[in-house]
């Protein structure tokens, strides 16, 4: 699942990490991706949490109860979390639709 996080994260963030990089690694390079747009290009870090589908709703009460915490960490950890969500959510599926006829 990890080659596919990857994948997934260098697709919708228009970045390129390595193939083969651990869960700390990819975490701290996306804190310092999110903290460089923070300080440079906040409107396409916000595109991104858009794109993405973030919970706004989440990332404000997060970024709320943790306000000494690095945003761009919180952030990391967000992006993170909702790429294994869509990518469970995409393999459940895929499980459930075994003919033609069962998908309508």
């Amino acid at each position: 699942m990890e080659q596919e996080l990857i994948t997934t994260i260098n697709k919708d963030l228009s970045i390129e990490l390595p193939e083969t990089i651990d869960m700390n690694a990819l975490e701290e390079r996306l804190k310092e991706y999110c903290n460089h747009l923070i300080k440079t290009n906040f409107e396409k870090m916000v595109g991104i949490l858009y794109r993405i589908d973030v919970n706004e709703t989440k990332l404000k009460q997060v970024l709320n109860q943790n306000p000494n915490e690095d945003a761009g960490e919180i952030i990391a950890h967000l992006i993170i979390e909702r790429q294994l969500e869509k990518i469970n959510t995409r393999k459940k599926f895929k499980q459930t639709g075994d003919s033609e006829e069962e998908k309508w």
